[in-house]
């Protein structure tokens, strides 16, 4: 995800949510840490993209970013949670159809090219929001909203 502001609203969509903690990873921007090894005036500028649309949820909700998201999903692996791939896949189970226990962590990938099948292939399962229209996907946080209420209420 390279955009500040859909950062911003993934922030405050799983804040709300209720989701505990967030994951950014590779060249998602994120906002300022207390040790922030990024050049001050790009962390600053970052940041206040961020707080625009997050409006300071990053404050209230447990994240992380690490370069690695094949390092985060080792990590989530290792202590027991699914990994979910959110992607169209010949395997995807509709979003309304798919039922968990447990822990999972749902994984976002670009809204132009998805997922790298090297990720997906560490993914346990994936879950795809069926569309009805001509477009072929919903833009990134829109459809991790719709996975995410739908995974945390049904």
């Amino acid at each position: 995800m390279r955009s500040t502001h859909n950062v911003g609203s993934l922030f405050r969509t799983a804040e709300g949510l209720g989701i505990d903690k967030l994951f950014l990873t590779g060249y998602t921007p994120y906002p300022k840490t207390i040790a922030d090894t990024r050049l001050p005036h790009i962390a600053n500028k970052l940041d206040s993209q961020i707080q625009k649309t997050s409006l300071n949820a990053q404050h209230s909700l447990d994240w992380q970013y690490q370069e690695s998201v094949k390092d985060v999903i080792a990590s989530l692996r290792k202590a027991g949670v699914k990994i979910v791939a959110l992607e169209q896949t010949d395997t995807a189970v509709a979003l309304h159809r798919y039922q968990t226990q447990g822990d999972i962590a749902i994984i976002l990938g670009t809204e132009v090219t998805g997922l790298p099948k090297e990720i997906l292939q560490l993914t346990d399962e994936q879950i795809i929001i069926p569309m009805f229209g001509k477009k072929e996907s919903f833009n990134v946080v829109q459809a991790a909203a719709m996975a995410m209420y739908q995974l945390r209420f049904y």
